[in-house]
């Protein structure tokens, strides 16, 4: 039994339900990143009724005439913030090219859980399902890997957009494995009424793939994730758009109170579990960290194939 699967045995037997699937595995030439040898999987998901969410997660998206002021059309035009796809390819990132690759396949199985879970049947039981918080226990595992993955997989579906936000402001990383500059981003905006949503989302050169980075450091940066101006954020994110996805790269769990902040405003989470590293006990923990009515599912990273043997893969939904 692998670890992600104890961990799961163990969380189900105290308030959750789980199901479980194959997985598959893959390795990376020895000159791609650190974080680039991933073994991915996902399974399908009991759907928990939760009807104090249902209301909520109901929402139709928010017409923009009519929303708040402070959130300025996004679709203002500006120049494209330019992503060198050659670059992230060559250090074993998805590609956008028609050539077939392995992680591509690997990262296709694993958006198609998160988008049936914003828009499908599951949504209405999640508050803010097409929130995504991807995480990890410790720094290191693979997060913000996983991250641009899923960004850059997900831009490639036809009737999806994506943000890619940063909010790892502690140890920003998004903007510099991109190679991306920008003066303001999320920390800038919390701090400022006079900064808008346009003056921080950046269109990319990837079509269907906008980004915010993390912004100025802060030594309020708990606070300023908690404020409420990051509350109306979060519900912007979630509303205005009925077809967007939002990836948000944040802190890791254990040690970190951002993260726990970010996650009560995602419905579902993806925690990045490294290979033969993490151990099970600062998983249960990270599991405890988080809203007990959040999709959490796992993704192991670092992994060496395995003769076609999977690795355990799960999602679970809590229940009181």
């Amino acid at each position: 039994m692998s670890i992600i699967e104890k961990a799961i045995q163990r969380q189900a037997e105290q308030h959750v339900e789980q199901s479980t699937s194959v997985s598959t595995t893959t390795n990376l030439p020895n000159n791609a990143v650190a974080d680039s040898a991933i073994d991915v999987s996902v399974v399908d998901a009991t759907a928990v009724e939760d009807k104090t969410l249902q209301a909520d997660s109901n929402k139709k998206p928010i017409d923009a005439a009519k929303a708040d002021s402070a959130f300025t059309d996004e679709t203002v035009l500006r120049p494209e913030t330019q992503i060198d796809l050659q670059s992230l390819e060559q250090q074993g990132f998805v590609s956008l090219s028609t050539q077939r690759r392995l992680i591509n396949e690997e990262y296709r199985v694993i958006k198609r859980k998160l988008i049936n879970n914003a828009f499908g049947p599951l949504a209405s039981t999640l508050k803010h399902a097409n929130l995504i918080m991807v995480s990890s226990s410790r720094p290191g595992e693979g997060k913000t890997f996983s991250s641009i993955n899923l960004a850059l997989s997900i831009a490639l579906e036809q009737d999806k957009t994506v943000l890619l936000v940063d909010a790892d402001v502690l140890r920003p990383k998004v903007s510099k494995t991109l190679g991306v500059k920008h003066e303001v981003g999320l920390t800038d905006y919390l701090l400022s009424s006079d900064i808008s949503v346009a003056d921080i989302m950046l269109n990319t050169n990837v079509p269907r793939l906008k980004l915010i980075t993390a912004g100025t450091p802060h030594h309020l940066s708990t606070e300023l994730l908690a404020s409420d101006r990051m509350l109306r954020l979060a519900a912007e994110f979630a509303n205005r758009y009925a077809d967007r996805i939002v990836i948000v790269d944040a802190p890791p769990l254990l040690g970190v109170n951002e993260t726990s902040v970010l996650a009560a405003m995602c419905g579902q989470a993806v925690l990045v579990v490294e290979e033969n590293k993490t151990r099970l006990a600062e998983i249960e923990q990270c599991v405890t960290l988080l809203p007990t009515e959040m999709a959490v599912g796992f993704l192991i990273n670092k992994a060496h194939r395995n003769q076609g043997k999977g690795y355990g893969y799960g999602y679970y939904y809590g229940a009181e």
